[in-house]
């Protein structure tokens, strides 16, 4: 008998979706999954601050979700998903609104008004840096080895190198206390995975996106309208290119593919994302002629190292 029959003897059979949702993935799906995952999440630093420019943070963040939560919302009810029919369901909801999504993209909206997307990568790639402390204290099946040990403390000291340049005379005088704070954000997220990890078994996808999603719409908006009422919009091509691919590419799609790995890899596993993603944010904030001194590039790499050597695994 399965966990959710447990729960609720009662519930009707599965959807063809929700099997298929927790049907073992082979090699290949993985590596397009993560492909994916790296190539989207690696652009979306960009578009947030490209985003920024027209509309203000929380507001952003907020219709960003709420246009992504409609998205989930519907394909759930047409592909025949069943939503909250356990206590532990709706628990996660709240604690992966409030963490994954409020939180986490709350901190990442209003630093990136500062610190420019390239840096603001980097910086959220300390995840998986977090992530493997966590998992070692409340996943027992992912215990923390020597080496991934010293990539912790390698990755941290790569974020000490990057704060020892004067951050200030890149983005101004906000730009030190708002890298500062950026830092919360992947502590919140990598928090709110392993509770996922550990207690999201048998949870679908679209359940663990969706509702959220919506939860995280609902907060930010009204955070929007208490702290952002008198600042102007902008609506025109851009801003709402950049709200769509944010909202179906950058997290309709990209989370509900990440909640499914989760649901069958390690939570260490899955951290490797943030391996590549800094990568591919660097090379467009280039390109885009945001500024990155040689320190910015050494501590960047030692950031990127600590997380090579934190989430190793044997061939």
């Amino acid at each position: 008998m399965s966990r959710d029959s447990q729960e609720n003897p009662l519930a009707p059979p599965r959807s063809w979706i929700e099997r298929l949702a927790q049907k073992p993935p082979g090699t290949f799906p993985i590596v397009v999954c993560y492909a994916l995952l790296c190539a989207i999440w690696g652009t979306t630093w960009a578009v947030i601050q490209i985003g920024l420019e027209s509309i203000p943070p929380f507001s952003g963040a907020a219709l960003r979700f709420a246009v992504a939560a409609v998205i989930l919302l519907l394909l759930a009810a047409l592909l025949g998903v069943r939503l909250g029919t356990s206590r532990r369901e709706r628990i996660l909801w709240l604690i992966n609104g409030a963490l994954s999504f409020t939180l986490t993209y709350g901190i990442v909206y209003w630093s990136e008004q500062w610190v420019p997307s390239a840096l603001a990568s980097v910086l959220f790639a300390t995840y998986p840096l977090f992530m493997a402390v966590l998992a070692h204290l409340f996943l027992p099946s992912e215990p923390m080895k020597l080496l991934e040990a010293f990539g912790i403390l390698a990755g941290f000291g790569g974020v000490a190198v990057i704060f020892s340049e004067d951050l200030s005379s890149l983005g101004g005088a906000g730009m030190p206390m708002a890298a500062l704070v950026m830092l919360i954000s992947p502590l919140v997220a990598a928090v709110s995975s392993v509770i996922v990890k550990r207690w999201g078994h048998g949870v679908h996808p679209f359940s663990l996106a969706g509702v959220p999603m919506a939860i995280a719409a609902g907060a930010l908006g009204a955070l929007a309208l208490v702290t952002e009422r008198n600042r102007s919009f902008t609506w025109n091509t851009t801003s709402i290119a950049a709200i769509l691919y944010l909202a179906i590419f950058g997290s309709a799609i990209t989370f509900t593919l990440y909640y499914w790995l989760l649901s069958h890899l390690p939570a260490k596993r899955m951290s490797l994302i943030a391996y590549v993603i800094p990568v591919v944010a660097i090379l467009i904030g280039v390109m885009r002629g945001e500024p990155l001194t040689s320190r910015l590039l050494l501590g960047s790499a030692i950031v990127i190292t600590g997380v090579a050597l934190s989430i190793h695994r044997p061939a």
